[in-house]
């Protein structure tokens, strides 16, 4: 079964990006967690410290003389004394809405068990056949709630939510004081859970909504810092591939000042000393040649300092062209080395002064792709190579080796290809004297358009026009 690939995640932007993200979403999501669960206690104190305070109050509004005198039996709820009590707690439950239940207390000689002395609250027809009654007298187990139990010393509130026969609560108590100080019963509150849970909400929503913003400004600030990090990397991998390449002149642009941008100073450093490099052995190389190219036109005193003539010619009708001054300097000096490809050709053919046979022509012809062939382990440019290859090439299309024609032939091949004819034209050969420069202009204007580019002949004129005569 084949697996699922994903270019996306492969890039080192994406992984950074990522990894940010997931960073800023844990630190967020922890602090958000902290956050919440610290606003949920605090919440939940104030809630338990609210619930003390109306204890309290309303311990204080209760008389504890009063309240001493109810008969702790089911038919104390008749005695003016209870309903007194239940009127007072109705109308402190009316005044706090949030409180569910509230109730007194009195103590007994049990550990952990009190008595109901009033509660408001008549016990359902299904609470009485449970056994859940509330009258005067009733006994209710009290050790399950620590809180209640020290509320006969002083206000208390439970800690957590506590669970009861009525339900889950949390509830509040103070002491009932006679004159003398003495703690003859507490009063409750409480609250049920639902209502606490529904204050707790504002926060948990509070909280859903940090941390929504949270992952957004994770998603955010990941790609910026990504970005800003990848960013000048990728720059560096194009600058690896251009000298890669051969393109040792390319520099990498990278801003700041941290260490990629060090490190990027660092790749231009190397990239231009590389570059400097190349042009030295590049200039050691072209000297060789032409050494051996001097030696090979030595042997003949008819081709005798042709290639410096050639580049000279083809430097200047670059220029009068327009063509740019770094490309007039590589085609002077490729220029001088346009002919090294007969190099591999024989002697006796390349000094022949009978007429060549067409078997001979046809090694003649092969000289611009052994020279192209000679020239590539250099690693010049494309172009260059071009016009060693295309410098026989006519522009009717009849030329060697590729039958190129027209605009498809380079044009700096092609001013090499006229500055050649005209000094092969007016330099002595073997089997013919030299022409002299009216007739070999007069040849380039003949074969303008067919052989040679009008427009490289019509420059070329110009210039010899404004030459002296020899």
């Amino acid at each position: 079964m084949n697996k699922i690939k994903i270019p996306l995640l492969k890039s080192f932007q994406a992984k950074v990006t990522l990894v940010l993200i997931l960073s800023l979403l844990f630190i967020g999501a922890l602090n958000n967690f902290l956050i919440y669960q610290y606003a949920l206690d605090s919440q939940f104190n104030a809630i338990r410290n609210k619930l003390k305070v109306i204890a309290q109050t309303a311990a204080l509004m209760i008389d504890a003389d009063v309240i001493s005198r109810i008969p702790l039996r089911k038919e104390g709820m008749n005695t003016p004394e209870y309903k007194a009590i239940v009127r007072k707690l109705e109308e402190i439950k009316k005044a706090n809405p949030p409180i569910k239940f509230i109730y007194t207390m009195a103590p007994t000689e049990k550990k952990g068990v009190c008595r109901f002395i009033v509660d408001p609250d008549v016990p359902t027809e299904k609470e009485i056949a449970q056994g859940l009654t509330n009258y005067p007298g009733d006994e209710y187990d009290a050790s399950r709630f620590v809180e209640m139990c020290k509320a006969f010393e002083g206000p208390a509130a439970d800690t957590k939510l506590e669970t009861d026969e009525w339900g889950v609560t949390l509830s509040g108590y103070a002491p009932i004081r006679d004159k003398n100080k003495k703690a003859v019963a507490i009063l409750g509150v409480d609250m049920m859970a639902d209502d606490v849970f529904s204050l707790q909400k504002q926060v948990h929503r509070r909280a859903v909504l940090v941390l929504g913003l949270g992952i957004l400004l994770s998603f955010i600030l990941g790609f910026l810092i990504s970005k800003r990090i990848s960013s000048p990397i990728k720059k560096l991998v194009e600058g690896t591939h251009h000298v890669a390449g051969g393109n040792l002149d390319h520099l990498v642009e990278v801003s700041g000042a941290d260490e990629l941008v060090e490190l990027a100073k660092s790749f231009n450093d190397m990239s231009m000393s590389l570059s400097k490099a190349r042009k030295r052995l590049l200039k050691y190389f072209y000297n060789i040649v032409q050494s051996l190219i001097r030696v090979m036109e030595a042997r003949d005193p008819y081709t005798k300092g042709h290639s410096e003539k050639v580049a000279e010619y083809a430097e200047k009708i670059a220029l009068k062209m327009g063509v740019p001054d770094e490309k007039v300097e590589l085609l002077k000096e490729i220029a001088l080395l346009h002919d090294i490809g007969k190099l591999g050709i024989q002697e006796k053919i390349l000094n022949k002064k009978g007429k060549l046979t067409e078997e001979e022509w046809e090694i003649i012809r092969k000289h611009p792709i052994i020279g192209e062939d000679i020239l590539k382990p250099v690693h010049i440019s494309q172009e260059m190579l071009t016009i060693v290859r295309s410098h026989h090439e006519r522009f009717d299309g009849n030329g060697y080796p590729d039958k190129l024609s027209g605009e498809s032939i380079n044009i700096l091949a092609s001013i090499v290809s006229v500055a050649d004819a005209y000094d092969a034209m007016t330099s002595p050969r073997a089997y013919r004297p030299a022409l002299n420069r009216e007739k070999a202009v007069e040849e380039l204007k003949k074969n303008s358009g067919t052989q040679f580019h009008a427009d490289v002949v019509e420059t070329f004129i110009s210039i010899m026009g404004q030459t002296p005569s020899t």
